[in-house]
């Protein structure tokens, strides 16, 4: 059977609708474990105020933040798929009937940056990345809203030959920058090499690996320890009130390239919104997040 437009439609306006009213289960066994860890008291009721949050925005089906982003989506298209109609087209109008029925209402965060005006609509809106998965026969659509707080502290710097430490202090660098308005504790994702496009798909790639998950690359898993320790150490703590706990996790990634390597790094706050399903050949969801 051909996966149509209209089940697309339909699961990207639910992907996202979903994402705004559940914080992912990973996360929030993230955020029990920072609570055990933190040493400082008033961190430690932040955190159980996220927590609090979290679980009361998925019992009373609330939007867990006021701030529901813009619509970005990642779509995996096995190449063994029958496709039935625009899909693209048909996640733009899943967005536009979302934005019609949606209770409570979205407020208009999509922008136009050269006039700066807001609305629902706008030019390559929604944000669509694609890649493709060979022999699958499904389609994969993940849906990570970007808000103002985490998306306004994504950097991107091009290097000559970096060394590993060369790599670690932009990082920190950035992380100094950001300090506390990208939300903490946060999800941090990192992109090495390729192009300029490519560092900053890995490094947003990278945030929606599973919080507490190793890297099976044994340099870079070290590397991501390397660094959640240390901006763990900025004390800048849940919402930036002081504590052990800035990050969650850092993910790091890697593509070959040239002799310059684009060093991309990213946010997710700690609600780290994230929902993801596969539409099957036989009409079938199979949800994953």
């Amino acid at each position: 059977m051909p996966i149509t437009y209209a089940a697309v439609k339909a699961l990207s306006a639910q992907l996202y609708d979903w994402s705004l009213r559940k914080v992912p289960d990973d996360t929030k066994a993230g955020l029990e474990a920072a609570l055990a860890r933190e040493t400082q008291e008033g961190a430690r009721q932040i955190l159980r105020m996220m927590l609090g949050s979290a679980r009361r925005a998925e019992q009373d089906e609330r939007f867990v933040c006021s701030d529901a982003g813009v619509p970005v989506y990642h779509v995996t298209i096995g190449t063994a798929a029958q496709l039935d109609g625009d899909i693209k087209q048909a996640i733009g109008d899943g967005f536009d009937e979302l934005v019609e029925r949606i209770s409570p209402p979205l407020l208009k965060h999509v922008t136009n940056p050269l006039t700066n005006e807001r609305g629902y609509k706008g030019k390559d809106m929604p944000l669509i990345t694609w890649d493709v998965a060979g022999g699958a026969d499904w389609v994969e659509i993940l849906c990570q809203p970007k808000a103002l707080g985490s998306g306004r502290w994504a950097a991107l710097e091009t290097f000559s030959f970096p060394t590993l430490a060369q790599i670690e202090e932009y990082v920190m660098k950035v992380v100094m920058q950001a300090g506390s308005q990208h939300c903490p504790p946060v999800i941090i994702g990192v992109g090495i090499g390729g192009s300029l496009d490519v560092a900053a798909k890995i490094a947003s790639n990278a945030t929606m690996r599973p919080v507490g998950s190793t890297n099976p690359e044994p340099v870079l898993a070290a590397m991501e320890e390397r660094l959640l320790r240390a901006v763990n150490a900025t004390g800048f703590g849940p919402m930036g009130t002081g504590g052990d706990t800035t990050a969650l996790a850092v993910h790091v990634d890697y593509a070959a390239g040239h002799g310059y390597t684009p060093v991309a790094v990213c946010f997710n706050c700690w609600i780290n919104r994230r929902t993801r399903a596969r539409l099957h050949a036989d009409g079938s969801v199979e949800r994953f997040e």
